[in-house]
């Protein structure tokens, strides 16, 4: 059965960015980014909203990028491999292929696409997320905890919503980084 799996980066106080809306948590290692990868390669296809989106787009629009290291045209590959399906009312059309836009997250439409995968799909963008986590469609949060503390920001996970969540997997990385893998109670 394929999964629909938040992931993202978070500081450990909750926040995927700060009150100025950067998200440098600091440089992604090796071993983080081969975790990356690693999970992009099982996904055939990403939800996302229009400001990750947009961050994501260069690993197909900008090719320095993968020339950089093997590690990095690996991740490009698989970003470019998969069905992308953009949530936004204000980008017209999509600068990368196997790009969809839609102007609203509709419940409906994410249970058939999951229904009909063949492989795990993500999604990324705490505001798509929350949309996914308020009518239960989230089966698998991934969350890269790093060691740092913002203070404020936008947060990870949906305010004014209650769920309970059971620890599946841990992984520690070296410059500190903690992967935490939860599925949501009673699923």
């Amino acid at each position: 059965m394929t999964k629909l799996i938040y992931v993202t980066n978070v500081s450990v106080d909750g926040y995927i960015e700060d009150e100025r809306g950067a998200f440098d948590f600091g440089p992604v290692d090796a071993e983080v980014f081969r975790s990356h990868t690693d999970l992009l390669q099982s996904a055939g296809t990403f939800l996302y909203g229009r400001r990750l989106y947009e961050t994501m787009a260069p690993w197909e629009t900008d090719a320095t990028l993968a020339a950089q290291s093997e590690l990095m045209a690996d991740f490009a590959t698989a970003w470019q491999a998969a069905d992308k399906l953009v949530y936004s009312t204000t980008l017209t059309a999509a600068s990368t292929a196997n790009t969809r836009i839609e102007r609203r997250f509709d419940p409906t439409a994410v249970r058939d696409l999951k229904a009909a995968a063949s492989s795990d799909i993500t999604i990324g963008g705490a505001n798509i997320a929350a949309q996914a986590f308020n009518v239960e469609l989230v089966d698998e949060c991934q969350l890269y905890v790093w060691p740092t503390v913002l203070g404020g920001g936008k947060p990870a996970l949906p305010t004014g919503a209650r769920a309970d969540f059971e620890l599946v997997d841990e992984r520690r990385f070296g410059n500190g980084v903690v992967l935490l893998r939860y599925r949501p109670l009673g699923r």
